[in-house]
């Protein structure tokens, strides 16, 4: 069984940055991709970056490309998200997930691929 806490949310102006951590329990994780998905208020949850259990792949939805930096830390068992010049768009639950298919090297943009899940949580951009 493998645990994720996020932290690192919160409310930020337009043009700010912040910086998401998912903290994972287990000694699995470094063998497993891993992604940040968001949900807006009255929307389906969506795949926003991933990256392999390596490290050396990385993926992202069109709409954070440039912005946004998925990392791991594998000796650490934590994975970020750096989000630079967020947009009031942006604004939603974010949550992390964990592909329990060992060294797999695709990135999954689906949420029914990922066995893991964080609580979520809340970043907020006022304009």
């Amino acid at each position: 069984q493998v645990q994720l806490v996020e932290s690192g949310g919160g409310l930020v102006q337009a043009g700010g940055s912040l910086r998401l951590s998912c903290a994972a329990s287990g000694r699995t994780f470094s063998s497993y991709a891993m992604a940040w998905f968001r949900q807006a208020p009255g929307k389906e949850r969506e795949f926003v970056s991933g990256i392999t259990w390596s490290g050396f792949n990385t993926r992202y939805t069109d709409s954070v490309k440039g912005r946004f930096t998925i990392s791991r830390d594998n000796a650490k068992n934590t994975v970020y998200l750096q989000m630079n010049s967020l947009k009031p768009e942006d604004t939603a639950v974010y949550y992390c997930a964990a592909d329990a298919s060992h060294f797999q090297r695709l990135i999954s943009t689906s949420a029914p691929m990922y066995d893991y899940w964080g609580q979520g949580t809340q970043v907020t951009v006022s304009s």
